[in-house]
């Protein structure tokens, strides 16, 4: 059976621009900004797997971009294997990991948020620990995950505030030091977007707006919100030691393949 439920969440959390369905498939292009809103999302069975790449080449070489793919749990099977036969490289292999919000183990010193301020889902003000959460994201707040995150240069970031405001959201900010995004989603709430300058880093600034978010989330459980879950590239192993400390855990796996 194909698991399609995080390649769902994780493709609403972040949505691209512009969306064509073909056959099941989700063919996905905002100006070459961000693989994941540039990419298929390649969902369900095809009755002919080469001709339905074929036209997804087509729909990015029409565009000027490259042609990836987004091979998660719900990947049609057999496309990853085909995609190598056909050039296409491995990018980026991504965690998928998951945290209990049912109470507030693996996070040390408490929660980082002042009493209330999670419960109020979409209020702003700064937290008990410094951290300012917001309904949008500010000029400051995309600078600073830009000049982390961005890849083709301060022309990109319009595109790229589209991309991040195109669902409701919620903005951390500890100053102009470090970003973070969460997004509610049912009983889900994805931790997106998760940024700390250079000169900011090892003093605990990305910690402070991760428990920040959390305590966010928590205050959804009225709501429905029971897990919250995040995607971190498989290499960045600082980031990965952060969340395991605050009761992450693997559930699954993606990566993109790229021609």
């Amino acid at each position: 059976m194909i698991d399609v439920g995080f390649d769902r969440l994780v493709d609403q959390a972040w949505p691209a621009i512009h969306r064509v369905d073909a056959d099941g498939w989700v063919l996905r292009a905002s100006g070459g900004v961000t693989k994941r809103a540039n990419s298929v999302l390649p969902l369900g069975e095809q009755d002919d797997l080469q001709a339905a790449v074929e036209r997804a080449e087509g729909f990015y070489a029409d565009r000027g971009l490259p042609s990836v793919f987004s091979i998660g749990g719900g990947a049609t099977p057999g496309l990853d294997a085909l995609l190598g036969a056909r050039g296409y490289r491995v990018v980026d292999p991504t965690l998928i990991m998951t945290a209990d919000l049912s109470e507030e183990a693996g996070v040390p010193g408490g929660n980082g948020v002042s009493e209330g301020a999670g419960a109020a889902a979409e209020k702003t003000g700064p937290s008990a620990d410094g951290v300012e959460l917001t309904g949008e994201p500010s000029r400051a707040w995309l600078d600073t995950w830009w000049s982390v995150d961005g890849r083709i240069g301060a022309d990109g970031l319009e595109t790229a505030a589209r991309i991040l405001t195109g669902v409701p959201a919620t903005y951390a900010s500890l100053g102009p030091g470090a970003v973070g995004r969460g997004v509610g989603q049912g009983g889900w709430f994805g931790i997106y977007a998760m940024a700390v300058l250079p000169d900011e880093r090892r003093r605990g600034h990305g910690t402070r707006v991760l428990r920040a978010l959390l305590s966010h989330a928590r205050g959804r459980r009225g709501q429905g919100t029971q897990r919250a879950y995040l995607v971190v590239v498989e290499s960045n192993t600082a980031a990965r030691a952060l969340y395991e400390r605050h009761g992450f855990t693997v559930t699954g796996r993606y990566h993109y393949r790229v021609r």
